[in-house]
């Protein structure tokens, strides 16, 4: 076949540059694109073809369309420096992978073995320990090992199996051969980033990939929610266990959960009552019956195993004994990640499945055995010695890990010495070489060493493989760049079969009508959304009398006017600072309504997402840009649009349900709060000049008034409409009644009969203002409202959020 100018750019590039080094440079390199005979895949040759009928600018345009939908969406993964971590965007290479349908069948039967064998090997650990018994693997490799809970000896799973989701490191070597650098199975990462990377990909080459057979992805998640759907009784629930926030890999945590369908919980939204695990909810405690985990095992129950976690739950290991819950994966099954582990899989295969691996594993030896110390050492110019019990690929741990080649002389003649003296704690593995992928660097395609990340669930008809995954593709030719914490990037990898392939959905294949109401809230989430309305009302209050004052600013040139100088006083009794066009307690308030939104990402849509974060964006703009006066003005005009923006997809968009009440009580007893302090304080008898019309013009008012009274700003008018007219939506009257109207709705507003404490509280301040007058409102009063409406907050975090 006839060789494209892309193709042979490719090959050229591969055969000039030096080739992608694991650790050992070897020269002739297969690259996944071109064969061991130098010839171009075929599954490749559709899509070359394609990419050799863009021009610079077309690509150019693709690339930014994957980019823009990536950062719309809100992917990241969170960088750990020296000083602090930052989340960074998702870092796409835009290329696909691509990989024949006939080889990835191949090594799907391999990966369905080693899961089958991983499977076998954890059952026996923390089962009849036969494995140690016999022989065929060393004491010191499980006790000492601080992935192995004792604990959690004779524990038999609900449901009877070990590992239910489990991911594979792989690589292909130089002989276009590939083998399994490690194994997850404590909790593995990366199945909703490789959506994420499919999605943006698509988008960047929707025509290429319409036309290409490439396999889908939904169907492998829809088998495994069946399947996790079955473990579970009907009352019980389904959720994703995140660490939270600060986890590298949360946004894929909030992703998977809204995907799915399943709550997203932290350690601190569950207990365990009568060893079963419940979630604290608005509703009460309600029943977990699978927890699909991604924090380390160590840590979900600091009662019995790491008393110093503070992410998990008291009672958890108790709850597993009684069989109660489902965990993906068992506690404990992280002891199979070991790195020493790898040297002892092919005999305890041999034993164990009375077969030999079809997909081997990277060649690694334990030096706690004296034949292997002495082959280590022998031949130290081709091997990496690193922990024999982390849990991560050397590629991933440089600063662990030993180069044998780089080694001087000197330091080579003691390796023996070091070998003998910590052995048990040493693994050796076979310096290695991974094949390069096309990546497109500054303006051109150039070859980039690459592992894959393979995902496998356990369904009712036995193990699936994802069919694609994503690749982690180097920044350079050192595979140490392939991890994204040292610069690396990730790709999607399609499955190209020859024929059509069957488009799957999510969405059941028959119609059918059932309408579900939506789960329960927790307790936790209830309360991001009850501090989300309320930080993003603060922010709002406090940009509407900013703006009232700046502009009065630039009209008086003088600060020290009475009624600016009233204001100021009053917004510095608020931690708001004049003197600062954007103070930094209003960036404050915006960055803690953006915390609240991050930590009920699952439940919140990637529109409002991107708006809100607009909004912080634009505020720290202006925080080191804008100068007091006119320009201060425009700019709180700017953001108040921006936020108003926000409100209005919060508005048009969230269902109206549980969550949504408490977002809306948040955001009306924070206006309550911010229109009670007002009046007290510039609506008084001592009030200066003009203070009448600026309260008028904070709370957004002045047509109002001018249509209802035929007389000037007078303080009984005011009070009138900003206080007590129960149609004004900044009215307190308003946010009192739109309060109780949400609370009759909330769960347990009723008990037995009777009103809850929330709703009594609400019904009380509600009555109270409702039969007031303009003329019975004195400062006094003000001030009484507002510490009541202060209390009514600590009874609705008493009755549902505690």
């Amino acid at each position: 076949m006839k060789t494209t100018s892309v193709e042979a750019e490719l090959i050229e590039a591969q055969t000039a540059q030096a080739p992608a080094r694991a650790y050992a440079p070897l020269p002739d390199v297969a690259d996944e694109m071109v064969d061991t005979q130098g010839e171009v895949r075929p599954v490749w040759r559709h899509f070359l073809a394609a990419l050799e009928r863009m021009d610079e600018a077309d690509l150019a345009g693709r690339f930014a369309r994957a980019d823009r939908y990536l950062r719309d969406a809100g992917v990241f993964y969170r960088a750990y420096g020296k000083e602090a971590a930052t989340d960074r965007a998702w870092p796409l290479s835009h290329i696909p992978v691509l990989i024949d349908e006939t080889e990835w069948e191949d090594l799907s039967r391999g990966l369905v073995q080693r899961a089958e064998l991983l499977e076998a090997v954890v059952a026996d650990i923390y089962g009849k320990n036969e494995l140690v018994a016999n022989g065929l693997l060393p004491p010191a490799l499980v006790a000492s090992n601080s992935e192995f809970l004792r604990p959690l000896v004779g524990v038999q799973p609900h449901g009877r199996h070990f590992l239910h989701f489990v991911s594979f490191e792989i690589g292909r070597g130089p002989d276009g051969n590939w083998w399994v650098l490690s194994d997850r199975t404590q909790a593995p990462s990366g199945a909703g980033f490789a959506l994420e990377n499919r999605v943006a990909t698509t988008r960047a080459f929707s025509d290429v990939y319409a036309e290409t057979h490439a396999h889908r992805l939904a169907g492998f998640f829809g088998a495994f929610r069946n399947t996790l759907q079955a473990e579970k009784s009907a009352e019980d629930r389904i959720a994703v266990l995140t660490p939270g926030l600060a986890n590298e890999t949360y946004f894929e945590h909030a992703y998977i959960a809204r995907y799915l369908g399943f709550m997203l919980l932290e350690g601190e939204d569950l207990t365990v009552v009568g060893g079963k695990v419940m979630v604290r909810t608005v509703a009460g405690l309600k029943p977990i019956g699978v927890l699909w985990r991604r924090l380390d095992a160590a840590f979900a129950d600091p009662l019995e195993l790491n008393q110093n976690s503070h992410i998990g739950t008291p009672g958890m290991v108790e709850a597993l004994r009684s069989g109660s819950v489902t965990f993906v994966n068992a506690l404990g099954a992280g002891i199979v990640e070991t790195r020493a582990m790898l040297a002892f899989l092919p005999n305890i295969c041999r034993q164990l499945l009375g077969e030999e691996q079809r997909l081997p594993s990277i060649a690694t030896w334990w030096c706690g055995q004296k034949e292997e110390r002495e082959h280590v050492a022998a031949n130290i110019e081709r091997m990496v010695i690193g922990p024999a019990y982390s849990t991560r690929p050397f590629f991933d741990d440089n600063e662990q890990s030993v180069l044998g080649s780089t080694l001087r002389d000197t330091a080579k003649h003691s390796i023996a010495e070091w070998l003998a003296s910590d052995g048990t704690k040493l693994v050796g593995q076979e310096a290695v070489t991974l094949s390069t992928t096309p990546a497109f660097v500054d303006g051109k395609l150039v070859p980039r060493p690459m592992s894959l990340r393979v995902f496998a669930a356990r369904t009712r008809d036995g193990w699936q493989i994802m069919p694609g995954g994503f690749a982690r593709i180097g920044a350079g030719d050192n595979v140490s760049a392939i991890a994204m914490q040292e610069g690396g990037s990730a790709a999607d990898v399609w499955i190209v079969s020859q024929k059509p392939v069957e488009r799957t959905s999510l969405l059941p294949a028959e119609e059918v009508f059932i309408r579900n109401m939506p789960g329960s809230l927790p307790s936790r989430a209830a309360d991001n959304l009850f501090w989300l309305g309320r930080y993003i009302e603060r922010a709002e209050g406090a940009l509407r009398i900013l703006r009232a004052w700046h502009g009065r600013y630039a009209e008086y040139a003088n600060p020290e006017q009475p009624l600016l100088k009233d204001v100021s006083t009053y917004l510095d009794a608020l931690d708001i600072d004049t003197s600062e066009a954007v103070p930094a307690s209003l960036i404050r308030s915006i960055d803690s309504a953006v915390f609240s939104a991050s930590n009920i990402r699952d439940r919140f849509s990637p529109d409002g997402w991107l708006a809100l974060n607009d909004l912080a964006k634009t505020a720290r703009r202006f925080h080191v840009s804008i100068q007091p006066g006119d320009d201060a003005t425009r700019a709180m005009t700017v953001l108040l649009r921006k936020l108003a923006g926000f409100a209005g997809l919060v508005h048009e968009n969230m269902y109206r349900f549980t969550g949504w009440r408490f977002l809306s009580i948040g955001r009306y007893l924070e206006r309550g709060l911010h229109m009670t302090r007002l009046l007290g304080h510039m609506s008084g008898e001592d009030a200066p000049d003009g203070a009448l019309d600026m309260l008028l013009e904070i709370g957004d008012s002045v047509m109002t008034h001018r249509r209802r009274y035929n007389v000037a700003t007078a303080r009984l008018t005011v009070t009138d409409l900003l206080a007590l007219d129960p149609l004004n939506p900044r009215s307190i009257l308003y946010q009192l009644n739109e309060i109780k109207n949400e609370v009759e709705q909330l769960p347990n507003a009723y008990s037995n009969g009777q009103m809850s404490p929330f709703y009594r509280e609400a019904m009380r301040l509600h009555a109270g203002l409702a039969v007031m007058t303009p003329e019975t409102m004195t400062d006094a009063v003000y001030q009484r409202f507002e510490a009541e409406l202060e209390k009514l907050s600590d009874i609705l975090a008493q009755t549902y959020l505690s």
